[in-house]
């Protein structure tokens, strides 16, 4: 039953629209990439060093995502009025 559900998740996948909220959901999937990218390429993994390493990655992937927003957002706005 359960795998049941599991598998009907991915032949219908939940809408989620392309409203400015739903670019709440890129936090979780940003946060799932940058751990895994980030537990593969260190070499020694410490506490301290990852969570350094994850925050200023994190932010530097958020910082560019909502840069490129807001210049398709500026030449949409541009080229539409």
């Amino acid at each position: 039953m359960i795998l049941h559900e599991i598998i009907a998740g991915f032949t219908h996948p939940i809408n989620i629209g392309s409203t400015p909220q739903s670019m709440f959901w890129l936090f979780p999937l940003a946060v799932a990439g940058v751990i895994v990218y980030k537990a593969m390429k260190i070499k020694q993994i410490t506490l301290s060093r990852f969570v350094k390493e994850f925050a200023a990655l994190f932010l530097f992937l958020i910082g560019l995502l909502i840069l490129i927003t807001l210049a398709i957002y500026a030449i949409a706005l541009i080229a539409t009025t």
